[in-house]
Order: structure tokens, then sequence, then C-alpha cells
């Protein structure tokens, strides 16, 4: 990417709706609402089933671990990017073909769960909770990779908040809350029987969707130069060693060097730097939340309504409104939107824990600026993501972005009660504050640079 570029002309508001109405907006919006159908029937729907029939908590815990395996899904994004499946690779190409089967193991997956019984064997549901998480990373992977493919840079703004849309529609409305309702009214086989049947809406839309343009070839990974270099230097070693060398130098090793070759060093490991900080508040303020609720005064009830509904209302209003600042702003003016929005935000949970008197008024004031943040902030981060990785590399690139972004906050939440404890609830989110500090700073010498600015997919 150069620096030297002129800065593209920002479109008409006018435009930026109309990119909405376009076909492959619908698209995304579908399969953002494949992606996100999975993830709660693995965690909190599935432990509200396993708590009912008299599962132990520490046992419903341990299958939080589960979780780690959307951290890890980089370790098998290189597959996914370079594997050709038989038969479907052909009928469908890459990624279609990919997220087809990624798909149908989810539903098969729901499906088992579904016919299983918790209360006499445990371990079977865990397994194929396993396999559904697996399996619905896996498609992540696919569904991240045809996004970035199928929309020009200009277009990722909104590609992000038709997925951010759809996956927020399957997580709170179908998965959380319709998966409840459809087991208290019929029972938890029906509800998983239901949910695994809602599938159909991902592989209906991976089957209509075209797939997305290459331009860099995918047939070998023995065509990179750096493959063929190492394979010629070991004539000597067996071929299945060489072969086997080779696909693992050029499907992981070459993702990686190709980002730093294509940025440099300094700038490659600046973006790094300011991707693992970026949402830092959102996990470590997240996790407690709902325990600040509760701590304060406010009811189940009132939790219930205006932090989980009207909240989730919000929610479609921060993402409609961070792919509007994508488009219209740009990339860096979003990002840097994002952050002052999420720390205003946690400026005004402290503010209101200090004054310590529970007001559904102002409860939902403060809900409201963070949930707007929220969609902000992670909108803005898909579409930054979105432009940095290469169309040799897409899958791969864009999953070990993901997960730098995703583990150190992860890994940070897990202190966060232990935060509250020692220094109260007010001080507390002035340090969820201050942890986008660091990530402001990293922002304001990416732009300094000029390169970060004016990235797009990179050497398509």
């Amino acid at each position: 990417m150069s620096g030297s570029a002129a800065a593209p002309a920002r479109p008409p508001w006018t435009e930026v709706f109309r990119a909405w109405r376009e076909p492959r907006m619908l698209s995304m919006l579908a399969l953002g609402f494949s992606a996100g159908l999975p993830f709660m029937l693995v965690f909190a729907t599935l432990s509200a089933w396993l708590r009912k029939v008299g599962i132990d908590r520490s046992t419903i815990g341990m299958l939080a671990w589960v979780g780690i395996v959307y951290s890890l899904k980089f370790l098998w994004a290189p597959v996914v990017d370079r594997v050709r499946l038989p038969l479907l690779g052909r009928w469908l190409g890459q990624r279609r073909s990919w997220m087809l089967l990624a798909q149908l193991g989810i539903g098969a997956g729901l499906a088992a769960v579904s016919m299983s019984d918790p209360a006499a064997g445990v371990g079977r549901v865990a397994l194929l909770a396993l396999g559904v998480a697996f399996c619905s990373a896996t498609q992540d992977i696919c569904i991240d990779a045809w996004r970035i493919e199928s929309a020009p840079p200009d277009r990722q703004g909104a590609m992000a908040s038709a997925y951010q849309f759809g996956y927020l529609l399957a997580l709170k409305f179908v998965a959380s809350a319709g998966a409840l309702l459809i087991a208290d009214a019929y029972g938890w086989h029906a509800s998983y029987a239901t949910m695994a049947g809602l599938m159909l809406v991902g592989v209906l839309t991976t089957l209509l969707v075209r797939e997305p343009a290459r331009i860099a070839p995918q047939a070998s990974v023995f065509a990179e130069a750096r493959v063929v270099e190492w394979v010629a230097r070991r004539p000597h070693w067996p071929g299945a060693v060489r072969r086997a060398g080779g696909w693992l130098l050029g499907a992981v090793v070459c993702p990686i060097t190709d980002f730093f070759v294509r940025y440099g060093l300094p700038l490659g490991l600046l973006i790094f730097g300011f991707v693992s900080l970026y949402r830092l508040t959102d996990y470590a303020m997240g996790v407690m939340a709902n325990p600040f609720y509760l701590d304060t005064g406010f009811t189940l009830t009132q939790v219930g309504t205006v932090a989980k509904l009207y909240g989730t209302l919000m929610s479609f209003a921060g993402i409609v409104l961070g792919g509007l600042a994508v488009t219209r702003l740009g990339r860096m003016r979003a990002l840097l939107l994002g952050s002052l929005l999420i720390i205003s935000s946690n400026l005004a949970y402290a503010a209101f824990a200090a004054l310590g008197r529970p007001s559904v008024g102002g409860l939902a004031l403060i809900i409201s600026m963070d949930n707007v943040a929220i969609g902000v902030h992670g909108t803005a981060l898909i579409a930054f993501l979105s432009t940095l990785t290469s169309a040799s590399y897409t899958a791969t690139q864009y999953a070990v972005l993901s997960s730098i972004y995703a583990l150190p906050g992860k890994l940070l939440m897990g202190t966060s009660g232990i935060v509250v404890d020692r220094i109260g609830y007010p001080a507390f989110f002035l340090y969820t504050a201050s942890l986008s500090l660091p990530a402001l700073l990293l922002l304001a010498l990416l732009w300094r640079r000029g390169e970060a600015a004016g990235a797009g997919p990179a050497t398509r």
C-alpha cells in the first residue's frame, strides 16, 4: 500500500444508503445470520438446558472452554484457504464449497444435540457442542473471506454492517430468546431441532450466491516462489517430506511473510499492536455489565427489558452508524469515532456508578451510549481488517487478524471481577475507558504514517 496515493473522494450520503440495496448486502445479511446462529447454542442456551436437567454448575462452567475453538481458527484457516474440496470444490468453488460443508456440519451437529439426553450423558453433548463450534468457526473463516472478496473497499463498511445485522439478529433474537421460548413451549429437543432447520438459511444462501472472483491463483501452493526455492534446496529429502514441508511453508508461513512484505516490518508490527489493543475496553467492561446492573439495584425484569431488548435495538442503530461512518468518513476516521464513543460510554458508566441511585432513565441512557458505541467500534474494525488482507491469502490473514484482536481481550476480561472487587465500579469504568488510550495512540501513529489511511485489499 502506498501513502502517496490521493485519498478517494467520499461518496454522497445517498450513495451510502444505495449500497445497502445491493443484492450482495442481502446475501451478507443471511450469511451473518448463519454465522450468529450456532454461537449461543453451544454456550448460554445450552447452559440453560443443562442446568434445567440438573447438571452441576462446575460441569456447565467447563463447557465454556468450547469457545476456545473460535480463537484458534487461524490454525486451520490455511487449509480452508488452500485445499480444494473434491466434487464440491469443482461445483461451487473454493469459498462456497467449504462454507456449505461447514453449514451442513453445524446443522447435523445441532440435530444430533436435539436427539441427545444431557441427563443421561453430558459427555456426548459436550463432544457435539465442540463439533458444532469447530464447524461454526470454519464457517466464520469462509464467510469472512467471501465478504472481503465479494466487494470493493468502498463497500466493505456496508458489508460489515449487513454481516453484523444478521449476526446480531440470530444471536439475540433467535438462538437466545427464540430458542428459550420454543424450549419452554415444546421442549429442548424441539428447540434444537428447529435451530438445526434454520441453518437452511445459510445453506440456501451459499447455493444462491456467486463464488467471488479470485485473481491470485490458488491451484497449488507450489506456485509460490519461496516454496519452489525451499523445495529446490532439499533434493535429498524424501518426496513426501518435501511436499508436506512445501505445503506448510506456502499455506502457513507465506501468509504471514506476505503481510510483512507488503506493509514492512515496522508498519506491520504497528498494525498488529493496534488491532490487539483496539477492543480491550469492550471485553474488559462487557463481562461486568450484568453484575453492575444487579449490584446497583435493578431488577431482572428491568435488566432484561432495558439492557437486552432496548439495548439490542440500539446495537442495530450503532451498526448502521458504523457502516455510514466507514463509507462516508473513511476507515481511519471511523476507527477514531468508535474509540471516542467507547471511551465516552465508559465514562458515562463511571458517572452513573458514582451516583449510586438506580434510575431506569439513566440506565437506558448509558445502555444507549454503550450499544451504539460498540456497534460503531466493531463495524469500523471489521471494515479496517478487511482492507488489510491479500487476495492470495484472504481467509488465513483475516483469521490471524481477528484472532489477534480477540485473544488479548478475552485474556484480560478474566481479571475484570478482581479489579471491581479491589477498586469498585466507578474506578473500574474509568479503568476500562483508559484501556482504549493505547489503541488511540497507535491509531495516531498509523494516521501519521499515511499508508493505513489509504489501505485497500492490497495487491489484488
